[in-house]
């Protein structure tokens, strides 16, 4: 089992960044995949980013795409998501999820394990 903590959200303005980190504690990060998902208030949760084990394999999602980075530690038990060119559509609570399955995937129900949430907040 896992435990995830998150962590580094606020308010940024638009076209700022922001790095967020989630910190695994428990047995073996380096066996689970990582994402990083997001819920945006009235709206489903959403998949943003996973990695890999090992860290050599990413996803993304399009909307994403070229400003989000996701990286992780497996030394330091911790996965990130660096943000850059922040847009106001981007405000949402971002959430750190855990995967036993090796293979890459957007849904929730492919992870089991989930942090509590960080607020992120982007301003016109």
């Amino acid at each position: 089992q896992v435990q995830l903590v998150e962590s580094g959200g606020g308010v940024v303005q638009a076209g700022g960044s922001l790095r967020l980190s989630c910190a695994a504690s428990g047995r073996s990060f380096s066996m689970y995949r990582m994402a990083w998902f997001r819920q945006a208030l009235g709206k489903e949760r959403e998949f943003v980013a996973t990695i890999s084990r090992s860290g050599g394999r990413t996803a993304s999602a399009d909307s994403v795409k070229g400003r989000f980075t996701i990286s992780r530690d497996n030394a330091k038990n911790t996965v990130y998501l660096q943000m850059n060119n922040l847009k106001p559509e981007d405000t949402a609570v971002y959430y750190c999820a855990a995967s036993i399955q090796a293979l890459p995937g957007s849904r929730e129900y492919e992870y089991d394990y989930w942090g509590q949430g960080t607020q992120v907040t982007v301003s016109s």
